[in-house]
């Protein structure tokens, strides 16, 4: 069997997570066994279909790195890829449902169709749907109608009586009783628009889908498309209805739970190898023990036999702790590259949006090691280096004690780090700069621990800040010293 699978958003929203899951888990099955996902766009809905939607489909997944074999952008000898271009398609396949006569023409106006809606709630009826009214008009009659341009549409006959059965790969073995399927729905619209139900099976047949991966809540449909099928005489490809993507209540996952949409989370600051990651692990088991994949190793991995028929739960933090894994995976110029944006809109090489010059650019790559291990989010880098691009604000003279000290052993620890300067902006690591601060501390006599403490605060304005020894490299010496010069200065008049 060849394996065809297809990604079939309608452009009416933005891309989410639920849809990209379902998109990543056909494109993991595809390449896992060799074979091809198809894009196709449903835009059947006129009224909702917007081109910026499209757009963003194709930048969210230009963005992941998650690219089909045929689409409406790439081509392929199943096209065109994009139902609206697809209607004479859809009408010849309804007629020929009706020649079969499993389908029949349907004269009734709307308003009797409100009205019958109206009628049986008033009367708190259980029965739901068309009333088949038309269904049994003389084919003859009813087809001389429609040609004598009478307004129809074209419904399909589900067969009285009798139950459906079809397989999902996931789920197992379903039976679905006919008299709970939506009572002879429509196929075809008046105004020629096909319906999801029609435009679905017909493409997933011409495209010659080998497997309809989608979320369990359309397993609902899974009956009316295999009735369809049959109809056609048709074979229908294997349906495999994934598990739904939920928040933490137990709910399907939404803006009520946080972001949900790719955009929120782009802009949030998380990269496309994290969400890859976190999402391709709702529902789906990889290799024990392993967390981190790449693209390619997801795909080597992926098996519908390791699918959970369960409903996965959206956890924030773990996307957070993917995300800060897939941070510390970057090389100073690339984590650089993906945290200037946000430093220059920050306002840290001067007013908000100024570029920085080619020596802060040099500075900022060079911090990147200080706070590869700090950040969850390339935004937080600014305000994490603000106190290399511009002299902090002096803490105030508690800020300079260490624990169990006072303000004169402060100025003193803070003489004896200045003798060190020099040194430690000549240092080349982090080590050799720690090893030398520690042998210090113990010549003199003193902690290395209470050392730093008032060096650290002249120095970046914090008890708590990125590497000291870092920091004091990229400043330099002059810099450095004239902000200890400075401290000492306010700390000796005694100011608070």
């Amino acid at each position: 069997m060849e394996i065809r699978v297809r990604y079939a958003p309608s452009p009416t929203g933005l891309q989410h997570i639920g849809g990209v899951r379902t998109a990543l888990f056909n494109y993991l099955f595809a390449r896992s066994l060799g074979g091809k996902m198809i894009l196709r766009l449903e835009d059947t809905d006129r009224t909702r279909c917007d081109e910026r939607y499209v757009e963003n489909l194709y930048s969210t997944f230009s963005w992941l790195g998650i690219h089909w074999d045929e689409g409406p952008d790439t081509g392929g000898d199943s096209g065109p890829y994009v139902q609206s271009e697809r209607f004479e398609l859809y009408r010849k396949y309804a007629l020929e449902l009706v020649d079969k006569k499993r389908a029949y023409f349907c004269f009734c106006p709307q308003e009797r169709l409100e009205r019958l809606r109206a009628e049986r709630e008033a009367a708190h009826s259980a029965e739901t749907g068309y009333d088949r009214k038309c269904r049994d008009i003389d084919g003859k009659e009813a087809a001389a109608r429609a040609a004598g341009g009478e307004a129809h549409t074209i419904r399909l006959k589900i067969p009285l009586g009798e139950s459906t059965r079809f397989h999902d790969v996931l789920l197992g073995d379903i039976e679905w009783k006919n008299d709970d399927v939506n009572p002879d729905p429509v196929l075809l619209k008046s105004d020629g628009f096909p319906t999801y139900h029609l435009a679905n099976v017909v493409d997933d047949h011409l495209m010659r889908i080998s497997h309809v991966m989608r979320a369990q809540e359309w397993l609902s449909s899974a009956p009316l498309h295999a009735i369809m099928y049959a109809a056609f005489g048709w074979e229908a490809p294997l349906f495999c209805h994934l598990p739904m993507v939920m928040g933490d209540d137990g709910k399907k996952l939404s803006k009520r739970h946080g972001a949900a949409g790719i955009d929120e989370f782009r802009g949030e600051g998380y990269l496309p190898q994290a969400l890859i990651n976190y999402v391709a692990l709702l529902g789906a088991s990889y290799v024990e023990g392993k967390d981190l994949y790449t693209l390619e190793e997801l795909a080597a991995n992926f098996s519908l036999e390791k699918l959970n028929k369960a409903p996965a739960v959206f956890d924030y933090k773990k996307l957070q702790w993917y995300n800060e894994q897939y941070i510390r995976m970057q090389s100073d110029g690339e984590l650089a590259a993906l945290c200037l944006p946000g430093a220059v809109q920050a306002g840290l090489f001067g007013a908000a949006g100024q570029a920085p010059s080619g020596a802060e650019e040099a500075a900022f790559t060079a911090a990147m090691p200080l706070i590869r291990e700090r950040i969850s989010f390339p935004a937080q880098a600014a305000e994490k280096l603000r106190y290399l691009f511009a002299e902090p604000a002096l803490p105030a003279a508690a800020e300079f004690i260490p624990k169990k000290s006072d303000l004169k052993t402060a100025l003193k620890l803070l003489r004896i780090a200045r003798e060190l300067v020099p040194a430690l902006a000549a240092a080349r690591t982090g080590e050799e700069a720690e090893t030398f601060i520690r042998e210090e501390a113990a010549r003199r006599g003193v902690k290395p621990g209470d050392l730093m403490t008032p060096l650290r605060a002249a120095v970046t304005g914090s008890r708590v800040s990125p590497p000291l020894a870092g920091s004091i490299r990229i400043l330099g010496a002059e810099k450095t010293l004239g902000r200890i010069d400075r401290a000492a200065a306010r700390l000796s008049s005694g100011e608070p």
